[in-house]
């Protein structure tokens, strides 16, 4: 049986995961949901799939198997309702909103229906990533330094606080996420942040560009994240570094660095980030659609909850200048 697949949301996530879709045996796009019918019907004609500018027309129009959820941060809480209600799975792209309100709602609903859902932090399904998971259920954190920096996107929504929530919830939540996969739960973050320059360069721009979180794990590790949104095109990076007696594991998006200190059969060596990391995320998610395990799936909603609190909590310490708690 083919799978009936619907996306909402026309940019580049959207293609990204309907180019990977279209190349899978038995899963076809049927559908795209815009903002406007002309965006939908321009995406949609690539994949021989409809257009809606309607989400409930769309439900009500198509047979789905499951939705993709690819909009910006403040558009959520509906959609999902939506899904839920017509018990229809999705996998939706992080952040999961701009604060705690729609995710804890959806939450709810999700785990009274449990429903099929993934959330898309596809760093875990890394080779790289995975690598360091194991190594650090092996090794005594001591502390973490997590890095993403880089320029500001051009898209208006994403330079405004209350469309997507800033910097750290909306991009650097890859690195909290990464963090928690690899060494635990945190516990309390304390933020300082602000706005340096994007403000006086670009008009309606809210969001802080520069920040500092300092966090506390469960097991007793620390961590400091730190982001910026005010460097050239083209410089920066994201990083995530665990200090450890053994020394440095040092990963970035393209590769993992192991010390040489290590008692792991690849120390001192790289190891490459491996198969890209949507495939297998996506090869996931259809998995579980068709067979109904759902143990390749390594972020869903509940667990993209907790990622997304500690985001959240972050933008509160900012705003209230003191260490946040973060719930459990």
């Amino acid at each position: 049986m083919t799978l009936q697949i619907g996306i909402i949301g026309t940019g580049w996530f959207s293609k990204v995961h309907a180019d990977i879709l279209t190349r899978m045996e038995g899963v076809r796009v049927t559908s795209v949901c815009g903002t406007t019918l002309e965006k939908a019907e321009a995406m949609a004609s690539v994949y021989d799939a409809t257009g809606y500018d309607n989400l409930e027309h769309m439900l009500e129009g198509e047979k789905l198997d499951a939705v993709y959820i690819c909009v910006p941060p403040m558009s959520h809480g509906f959609i999902e309702s939506e899904l839920i209600k017509r018990g229809i799975p999705f996998l939706v792209e992080k952040p999961l909103s701009t604060g705690m309100d729609v995710p804890s709602r959806i939450l709810e609903h999700v785990q009274q229906s449990s429903l099929l859902t993934s959330v898309g932090y596809h760093f875990r399904y890394q080779g790289a990533a995975q690598v360091m998971k194991q190594a650090m259920q092996e090794q005594k954190v001591g502390m973490a330094l997590g890095r993403w920096m880089g320029g500001m996107p051009g898209v208006g929504w994403w330079r405004r606080q209350d469309g997507s929530g800033g910097q750290f919830v909306e991009q650097t939540t890859h690195i909290v996420d990464l963090l928690r996969f690899c060494a635990g739960e945190v516990t309390e973050v304390y933020a300082v942040a602000a706005q340096r320059s994007m403000h006086e360069k670009h008009e309606h721009v809210t969001v802080d560009d520069v920040a500092n979180v300092t966090l506390k794990l469960k097991s007793g590790a620390i961590a400091s994240i730190a982001n910026t949104c005010l460097l050239p095109d083209g410089e920066g990076g994201a990083g995530l570094q665990f200090y450890t007696d053994a020394g440095v594991w040092d990963w970035t998006p393209d590769r993992l660095l192991l010390p040489s200190a290590a008692s792991h059969p690849m120390a001192g060596l790289e190891v490459s980030a491996g198969q890209n990391p949507y495939e297998r995320e996506n090869e996931a998610f259809i998995h579980a659609l068709r067979t109904g395990d759902r143990s390749r799936i390594l972020s869903d909603y509940a667990d993209a909850c907790r990622t997304q609190a500690i985001t959240v909590a972050a933008q509160e310490s900012v705003n209230s200048g003191l260490p946040v708690k973060v719930k459990a």
